[in-house]
């Protein structure tokens, strides 16, 4: 780095070779001689003019000519560079993951990231809203990688993109908003999906719910059966279970193969 570079210079350098964001700890290495003061100066100025943004401690984002108006960027573009800060495994999931499958009939104002414990709070800041997801453990083995103009980011497979949605459905806004995002998501899921990973890190119950819902709700018997099917050779035993996890259960019936309570009705908003 050239020792008369100011911090504005440095930053368009890192727009100039595709990266939109710089941790505090990479800026100090690269000003050793610029003192603490100096640099929380430096970066209030370019913050006033628009040019970063703070998303987390420690973290800037780079606001790039083509989304100065609007002030902030598309997350595809820093995620997978914010979450390796954050040493966090993680994975774009829920209504975020069913846009890249093509299920955008509502595309999504917030952006859902899956990954681990202890619990991160929602990013908020100027238009970027991100919730996290915590999980125990982060499946791999049921991600897929997608290149972006600034590398590659982790998604949920349609599979686990279609459990998600329903054992979090409370987080994205209940069974009839996840219920018109699966019907398009149909279209991405196919019945080699149902795997003995899925049923490894899936919840027994979303996977009921999931076969319910295919089945008569998004008229989908085809693979509504590859996934009984499958579960039946996995000698899972269904329980009772309700359709609306906090709704009451009884007067209402579940004389279903899923043993699914009808204890709520769905609507699609297509």
């Amino acid at each position: 780095m050239n020792r008369t570079q100011s911090l504005e210079q440095w930053v368009e350098g890192r727009l100039s070779v595709g990266k939109y964001g710089f941790s505090l700890d990479v800026l100090r290495e690269s000003f050793p001689l610029q003192s603490a003061t100096a640099l929380k100066f430096s970066l209030k100025r370019l913050s006033d003019k628009g040019k970063i943004v703070s998303i987390f401690k420690g973290y800037y984002l780079i606001i790039s000519p083509q989304y100065s108006g609007k002030g902030v960027l598309p997350p595809a573009l820093f995620l997978d560079d914010l979450m390796t800060y954050l040493e966090r495994p993680y994975y774009l999931g829920l209504i975020s993951a069913a846009a890249f499958h093509g299920a955008a009939h509502q595309q999504p104002q917030e952006t859902f990231v899956v990954t681990t414990l202890p619990a991160l709070r929602p990013t908020r800041k100027k238009g970027i809203h991100i919730h996290y997801i915590s999980k125990r453990e982060i499946p791999e083995e049921l991600l897929e990688k997608r290149k972006t103009e600034t590398g590659y980011l982790n998604i949920s497979n349609p599979a686990l993109t279609a459990t998600d949605l329903i054992h979090f459905e409370k987080r994205v806004g209940g069974l009839n908003r996840v219920a018109t995002v699966l019907y398009e998501l149909t279209e991405s899921l196919d019945p080699s999906d149902f795997s003995w990973d899925l049923f490894r890190h899936a919840p027994e119950t979303a996977l009921q719910r999931l076969g319910y819902m295919l089945e008569f709700i998004c008229q989908d018997k085809k693979l509504a059966d590859e996934l009984y099917n499958k579960m039946m050779e996995e000698e899972m035993i269904l329980y009772r279970i309700p359709l609306k996890a906090s709704g009451k259960t009884k007067g209402f019936t579940s004389r279903n193969r899923w043993k699914v309570i009808l204890n709520t009705k769905i609507d699609i908003d297509l």
